[in-house]
């Protein structure tokens, strides 16, 4: 009997996770904004790309974590989830003990999603205000031919 191995498939591939990391941090120079921190996660809220630009602080890494984790698990942007938990600071707390931390309900966490509109993956960045980080996170994901949730950054 020979052994053989059953190719798993991911939702979100590595080329498309590296070609938005690179888009993010291309836009980020092309903008001027601070160095940034972009995580890229498959539905299942694995980790396929991460890439951090040198002056980024050692928290860069759990926050775009968080921001994408978080997407993920609410099903909406961390913009959303921030937004829609405003005024319910014990649920943004409990939240954050369920998912152990990884719970970051400010602008930067973006969806990413297929032709029928499902979540296959997210994009979460950190290092500049969280409405840049989400600006160039909407704007890398398009880049990649997917499509982004939200689909538009914030105006501004």
């Amino acid at each position: 009997m020979v052994d053989r191995l059953v190719p798993i498939r991911s939702t979100l591939s590595l080329e498309a996770a590296l070609a938005i990391s690179v888009e993010a941090l291309r836009l980020r120079r092309e903008l001027g904004l601070h160095p940034l921190a972009v995580a890229v996660l498959d539905a299942g809220a694995q980790l396929v790309s991460f890439q951090r630009e040198d002056g980024c602080g050692a928290l860069r890494y759990d926050i775009a974590l968080g921001k994408a984790w978080g997407a993920l698990g609410m099903g909406m942007s961390s913009r959303q989830i921030g937004e829609r938990t405003a005024s319910r600071p014990a649920f943004q707390t409990a939240a954050s003990v369920a998912s152990q931390g990884r719970f970051v309900p400010v602008a930067g966490g973006v969806l990413i999603l297929d032709r029928e509109g499902g979540a296959i993956g997210a994009v979460g960045i950190s290092g500049d205000t969280s409405d840049r980080d989400e600006h160039c996170a909407i704007e890398a994901i398009r880049h990649a031919g997917l499509r982004p949730d939200p689909e538009r950054p914030v105006a501004g």
